[in-house]
C-alpha cells in the first residue's frame, strides 16, 4: 500500500450501533471499491427512521502505536458520521493508575482537527477490545484494545469547562454578548478567582492547577473588552514566567505562553517585550515549548514587516539576538541562530547588519552553532535554482505527454483525475514562468570585513579540534571569501598543498578550493608552488587516467581564475598529453590549451597555437597588477561614426535572407581578392620548412576539440578546389545566408568597409570616436557582438583556405563560485570490471528462494476476500447438490426410462 492509499483517522466506538461507517472522504481518497450496495434502515435518535441505499467498501484500520496488528473492516459509506467531538485531554499524570500507558489516540494540540471519520459497531467491537482494564480509586479508566489504550470516564471535575463557555462567547457579536453578561458584576467575580488562584500557585509553581489552566486562557479570550481593568495581567503573566520559568510546570508554562500570544494577537502587548521574553524561555529544557516559540517568533516578526519595515523594532531584537548568540546556553544559541537565518531566507531581515551578526556564530565554541552559520554561508542558491528549473521543465514535459495522450484514449476516471492534474502543472509552471525574477544575492557579499573575517577563519581552522567534514566546511568558506573579495591570505595555499594527494579523502573538493581561492590579484609565485603540487602528485604515469584528468582539471580552473600563475614549461609538458590513450585526459589537455589559446597563446608551443585571429591579435597582455581602462567598447569600430543609421560592419549582412544582387565587375573584384588571398597563404605555408603545416591545420580547430592533422589538410584541399571552381564561374546572384569566402567579400565590397584593413591603433582611435559622438541602441550593441564573435571565427590574414561559418564553441559562463563538475569532469565512462556487470544483472532478477515455480500460493493482498473456490469448502452440501447433479452425466437407464 502507497502512501497515497494511508490517512491519519479518528475512530469512534460505537456499541449502540449494529455496522461500521466511514465516511465518504475518506473512502473516496483511499479509492476503496464498492463491495456491495445494499439498502439499509438507519434509526436515529427519537424515533426517526430512514432508509436509503449505502455502498459498502472493505478498509484496512492499524493504530499509530508501534506492532499493532491490521484489522480489515468492512463498513457503509456515509457523507458524515457526527460533529466534532469537545476536545478532551485526559491529565494522565495526575493518576497513577494511567501513567506510562500507551495511548491508542496521543495527546493533541489545539487546532488539529478532531473529525470523526471511521465509526466501529458491533460486528467488529470484540476484535477491537481485547478485555483488558486498569481501574484507580478514582478518574477514568483504561481500556485495552488492539490499537493501544483507551481513556474512558470523566476527564474533568464533570462540570462546564470554561473553555466551553469562551466558545460560546467567541460567537457572533461576541463584544455585544459579553458585556451583557458579565454586567452584573460576574466578570470581577471571575477575575478575582483568577487571582487567588494565581496566589496560590505560586506557592508551588511545579505543580499543575487545572482551574488557573482555565481560568488563564478564559481571561485571555475576554481580555479587550475589558482594557482597563485588565491592564496587568498580560504584564502579570510575564513576570510568571521570568521569576519561574524553569521551575514552572510544562503545562502552564505552555498556558501562559499561549495566553501571552493570545493577548499579542489581539494587539494588548508591545512586541518587542514579548520577543525578548520567548528568546530567554528558549533555555528551558522543554523541546515542545522551544519549537513552538521558535515558530511564533519568525511568524509574528514577519507579520510585523508585512506592510514595511520596522528598523526600529528590528535593530533592538537584532541587538538583543546578538547577545543571544554568546549565550552559554546551546540550545538558546541554537535556536536564536536558526531564527535569524529563517528570517533571512524569508526576504525579512536580508540586510548588511543580519549577515554580520550571523558571522559571529562562525567562532561558537559550540560545534553545532558553528556548523549551522558555516552551512548557512555555504548555502547552494545556484545549485537550487537549476534543480527547480530542469524539475519544472520536466513536469511541464509531462504534463504536455497526459494532455496529449487523454485525446487519443479511453475516457477513465483515473486518467481523468491525471489529466485533471497535469492541467493544474501546466497552468503553474507557466504562472512561475511569467512572475519576475528575483534575485538572491549571496550573504558573503554583505560581510564588512571580508579580509579580517578571513583571517579569523583561518586562524581556527589551524587549531580547529573537529570531525574532517567541519574542516572542509571552513576551508570552503574561506576559499570563497578570498576569491569573491580578491582577498589576500597567503597562508592558506600552502595548508592546501598538505591535502593535495590523490589518497586524500574528497581530495576533488580540496581541488575546487584551491580553485576558488586564486584570483588575478594574487601573486603568480604563491600560486606556482600548488599548482607545481597538484602536476607532480596527479599529473603522472603512475597515476590512473581519472586522476590525471582531474589533476588537469584543477590545473585549468586555477589558471581561469589566475592566468599568469602558469609556466611556459609546465603548460607545455601539460599539452603533451592531448595525444594521451584515455579520451578523458586528452579532452582535459585540449580544453587547458584551448583556454591559452584565447588569453597567453604566446606560452603554448607554436604548433598548438593555431591560426591567429582578429582577436587574438588584439589581447593586450597584462602585467601583474596592472590595470587596463578604456575609453571606447570594443568592436564599436564596425559601426559608422557619421551614418548612424547604416551598418559598416558585416554582422547584418550574415543574418539577412534573401537574395543580394551582385555585378559582374564585383564578382571580378571578388575574384581577384579571393585569389590575392590564396596567394598570402600560399606564402605563409612556403616559410614554414619544418613540415609544420599539417599541425597548424590542426591547431585552426577553435573549440575544445582538435582534429587529426591528415584529416584537416584533405579538407583544405578539396576546399580550396571548391573555391577555385567557385571563382571561375559568373553569377548574377548569391545566396546570403551561404556564409562562404566570396560571399563576404563581396558584402565588404558592397559596404564599401575598410574596418579589417586597419591597424589596432585605428581601430581603438574609430571605436573611441563612435562611442563618443552617439548613443548606442540596442542593435548598435548587437552588431557590435556579432563583429567580437567574429573576430574569433576569422584569422588575422583572410584567405580562402578558412570557412566562414565555422563557430567557435563558446565558453561556459564561470560564476563566482567553482562547481565541483568542473574538476570531475569526465567526458567517457570507464568499462565496468566483472564483478560491477554482475552486481548489475542481479540486481535486474528476482531472487530465486523467493521466485516459486507453478502458480504463485497465497493472495497478492492479503486483506482481499476469498475465492469462490475457497467458499465452496465451507458451505452446506445442499447448497452445492444442484451443481454437482447437473455435472453427472445420465446413465443409459435414465434415459430409457425418461423417454
Amino acid at each position: 500500500m502507497g502512501e497515497a492509499d494511508r490517512k491519519v483517522v479518528r475512530v469512534m466506538l460505537d456499541t449502540g450501533s449494529n455496522q461500521s461507517f466511514v465516511t465518504s472522504a475518506v473512502a473516496d481518497q483511499l479509492h476503496c471499491q464498492q463491495l456491495a450496495l445494499d439498502d439499509m434502515n438507519v434509526q436515529s435518535f427519537g424515533g426517526g427512521q430512514t432508509k436509503q441505499k449505502m455502498r459498502k467498501v472493505q478498509i484496512s484500520l492499524k493504530g499509530l502505536c508501534d506492532g499493532t496488528p491490521p484489522l480489515a473492516i468492512t463498513a457503509y459509506v456515509v457523507p458524515t458520521i457526527c460533529s466534532s467531538p469537545p476536545r478532551a485531554e485526559p491529565a494522565i499524570r495526575r493518576h497513577a493508575h494511567l501513567k506510562g500507558l500507551q495511548l491508542a489516540e496521543p495527546v493533541t494540540l489545539e487546532g488539529e482537527d478532531h473529525t470523526i471519520s471511521v465509526l466501529i459497531g458491533q460486528d467488529y467491537m470484540r476484535e477491537v477490545i481485547d478485555g483488558r482494564m486498569k481501574i484507580g480509586t478514582a478518574g477514568p479508566i483504561a481500556l485495552g484494545s488492539r490499537f493501544g489504550w483507551i481513556i474512558s470516564g470523566p476527564s474533568g471535575s464533570g462540570k462546564a469547562t470554561q473553555a466551553a463557555t469562551s466558545n460560546f462567547i467567541r460567537a457572533e457579536k461576541a463584544e455585544d454578548l459579553l458585556q451583557d453578561l458579565w454586567s452584573l458584576e460576574k466578570f470581577n467575580q471571575q477575575w478575582r478567582h483568577y487571582q487567588s488562584t494565581m496566589q496560590v500557585f505560586r506557592l508551588q509553581p511545579d505543580q499543575y492547577n487545572q482551574n488557573l489552566d482555565e481560568l488563564t486562557m478564559f481571561v485571555a479570550q475576554v481580555a479587550h473588552c475589558y482594557p482597563e481593568t485588565l491592564a496587568l495581567y498580560p504584564q502579570e503573566l510575564m513576570d510568571m514566567l521570568r521569576q519561574y520559568s524553569t521551575v514552572i510546570d510544562t503545562d502552564m508554562r505552555m498556558t501562559f505562553v499561549k495566553a501571552l500570544i493570545l493577548l499579542r494577537n489581539k494587539n494588548l502587548l508591545t512586541p518587542t517585550a514579548l520577543l525578548e521574553l520567548f528568546f530567554e524561555l528558549l533555555r528551558c529544557q522543554d523541546k515542545a515549548l522551544r519549537d513552538f516559540l521558535q515558530s511564533h517568533i519568525v511568524s509574528d516578526i514577519k507579520n510585523v514587516n508585512a506592510k514595511r519595515k520596522n528598523m526600529k523594532l528590528n535593530s533592538t531584537l537584532q541587538n538583543f539576538m546578538y547577545s543571544m548568540l554568546k549565550d552559554s546556553h546551546a540550545k538558546a544559541a541554537k535556536i536564536a541562530l536558526d531564527v535569524m537565518i529563517d528570517l533571512y531566507k524569508k526576504g525579512v531581515w536580508n540586510d548588511q547588519k543580519t549577515v554580520n551578526v550571523i558571522t559571529t556564530a562562525l567562532f561558537s565554541k559550540t560545534t553545532k552553532v558553528m556548523v549551522t552559520a558555516l552551512k548557512f554561508f555555504l548555502g547552494k542558491d545556484e545549485d537550487e535554482e537549476d534543480s527547480s528549473d530542469s524539475e519544472s521543465e520536466d513536469d511541464t514535459t509531462a504534463a504536455k505527454a497526459v494532455i496529449t495522450s487523454s485525446n487519443f484514449t479511453k475516457k477513465t476516471r483515473k486518467k481523468k483525475r491525471a489529466l485533471e492534474k497535469a492541467k493544474a502543472l501546466a497552468n503553474k509552471s507557466k504562472k512561475k514562468k511569467k512572475k519576475s525574477e528575483s534575485f538572491n544575492f549571496s550573504a558573503l557579499h554583505l560581510v564588512n570585513d571580508a579580509q579580517g573575517l578571513a583571517e579569523r577563519l583561518y586562524k581556527k581552522l589551524e587549531t580547529l579540534n573537529e570531525r574532517y567534514e567541519v574542516k572542509l566546511m571552513m576551508m570552503s568558506l574561506i576559499s570563497r571569501l578570498v576569491g569573491i573579495h580578491e582577498l589576500f591570505l597567503f597562508n592558506f595555499y600552502p595548508l592546501l598543498q598538505r591535502f593535495l594527494q590523490p589518497h586524500q579523502r574528497d581530495v576533488t573538493r580540496i581541488l575546487q578550493y584551491a580553485a576558488q581561492a586564486s584570483h588575478v590579484l594574487v601573486p603568480p609565485d604563491v600560486i606556482q608552488p600548488m599548482l607545481m603540487t597538484i602536476a607532480n602528485n596527479f599529473v603522472t604515469e603512475r597515476n590512473s587516467s581519472e586522476v590525471i584528468t582531474v589533476g588537469i582539471n584543477a590545473i585549468r580552473e586555477v589558471c581561469v581564475r589566475c592566468p599568469l600563475a602558469m609556466g611556459e614549461d609546465l603548460l607545455q609538458d601539460l599539452a603533451q598529453y592531448k595525444k594521451y590513450r584515455d579520451k578523458n585526459v586528452m579532452m582535459a589537455a585540449r580544453s587547458l590549451i584551448q583556454h591559452y589559446r584565447t588569453t597567453h597563446p604566446e606560452l603554448l608551443h607554436r604548433k598548438d597555437r593555431g591560426r591567429p585571429t582578429e582577436a587574438t591579435g588584439e589581447l593586450e597582455r597584462p602585467a601583474y597588477g596592472a590595470v587596463s581602462a578604456r575609453d571606447y567598447i570594443p568592436g564599436a569600430e564596425v559601426l559608422d561614426p557619421e551614418n548612424p543609421t547604416e551598418d559598416d560592419g558585416r554582422g547584418d549582412e550574415d543574418d539577412s535572407d534573401g537574395w543580394v544582387n551582385v555585378s559582374d565587375g564585383e564578382i571580378d573584384e571578388e575574384n581577384e581578392d579571393v585569389e590575392d588571398a590564396e596567394l598570402e597563404d600560399g606564402a605563409e605555408d612556403s616559410e614554414d620548412e619544418e613540415g609544420e603545416a599539417e599541425e597548424d591545420a590542426e591547431g585552426e580547430e577553435s573549440g575544445e576539440e582538435i582534429v587529426d592533422e591528415e584529416g584537416e589538410e584533405e579538407d583544405d584541399e578539396g576546399e580550396e578546389s571548391d573555391e577555385d571552381e567557385k571563382v571561375e564561374e559568373k553569377v548574377k546572384t548569391v545566396k546570403a545566408p551561404q556564409r562562404s569566402r566570396k560571399s563576404s567579400v563581396s558584402s565588404k565590397v558592397k559596404s564599401g568597409s575598410a574596418v579589417s584593413t586597419l591597424s589596432k591603433e585605428e581601430k581603438m582611435a574609430r571605436a573611441s570616436a563612435v562611442v563618443s559622438s552617439r548613443l548606442l541602441t540596442d542593435s548598435d550593441f548587437r552588431r557590435i557582438e556579432r563583429a567580437q564573435l567574429a573576430k574569433q571565427m576569422d584569422p588575422l590574414k583572410k584567405g580562402g583556405k578558412r570557412k566562414a561559418d565555422e563557430m567557435v564553441e563558446e565558453e561556459e559562463e564561470r560564476g563566482e563560485i567553482v562547481t565541483l563538475k568542473n574538476i570531475e569532469r569526465i567526458h567517457k565512462k570507464p568499462k565496468a570490471d566483472k564483478e560491477t556487470r554482475l552486481l548489475t544483472a542481479k540486481a535486474g532478477k528476482p531472487d530465486r528462494e523467493q521466485l516459486k515455480f507453478g502458480r504463485p500460493k497465497g493472495r497478492v493482498n492479503p486483506n482481499a476476500s476469498t475465492t469462490n473456490k475457497e467458499k465452496k469448502k465451507t458451505k452446506n452440501f445442499m447448497m452445492l447438490r444442484h451443481k454437482l447433479k447437473n455435472k453427472t452425466k445420465k446413465s443409459f437407464s435414465e434415459k430409457q426410462v425418461r423417454t
